[in-house]
């Protein structure tokens, strides 16, 4: 005896009020580097040195006596954490754009250009999965505002999928508009 299944109906995401738009509430850990701001780095990095800092500093006000090899292991700790956690706040700045709680214009303008870029050279938007349709679905579900708690639990997108919460239609209708323009020049 087989068992149809039947396919699952599409609900799509749930859209938060942000105070600007969505540009994507599920955006790939590349486009989130990608699209970083130069003051994102600057954070990050300044983020980033104040682990070891820290040390340094305390070390000078209360110095441990650990001893000729103790010292340097714990700032090979310090600047590791250092490290990560930097990169994680870069990264939980670049999000929070995506997802609209931040000013995002010039985000915006950067994912039109390569959205329409995309779409006149005919490829995906949103990249090529080797992942079934099921599946990506999963990953977008496990993933999506992931960056909301990226503080607690560094959750990133490596997953191509088409589940990012925006109509893609805006992305076609320029790529039109576009192409008419450069009809109409030559």
């Amino acid at each position: 005896m087989t068992t149809q299944q039947q396919p699952r109906p599409y609900v799509p995401t749930k859209t938060l009020d942000t105070p600007y738009p969505l540009i994507d509430n599920d955006p790939h850990l590349r486009r989130v580097i990608r699209y970083a701001r130069p003051s994102d780095y600057l954070a990050g990095t300044a983020f980033g040195v104040a682990a070891p800092g820290m040390m340094l500093l305390w070390e000078r006000i209360a110095p441990s006596h650990v001893g000729k090899g103790g010292f340097p292991p714990i700032m090979r700790l310090a600047g590791t954490i250092g490290l990560i956690g930097g990169f994680l706040y870069c990264c939980e700045r670049s999000t929070m754009r995506f997802y609209g709680f931040r000013e995002n214009k010039r985000e915006i303008d950067m994912d039109m250009r390569e959205m329409v870029d995309k779409v006149k050279k005919g490829e995906p938007l949103y990249g090529t999965s080797s992942l079934s349709p099921h599946m990506q679905g999963v990953a977008s579900r496990n993933s999506r505002y992931s960056g909301v708690w990226l503080h607690v639990i560094p959750w990133f997108n490596l997953v191509n999928h088409e589940q990012h919460g925006v109509d893609t239609a805006k992305y076609y209708q320029q790529a039109e508009r576009e192409l008419e323009a450069e009809k109409t020049k030559s």
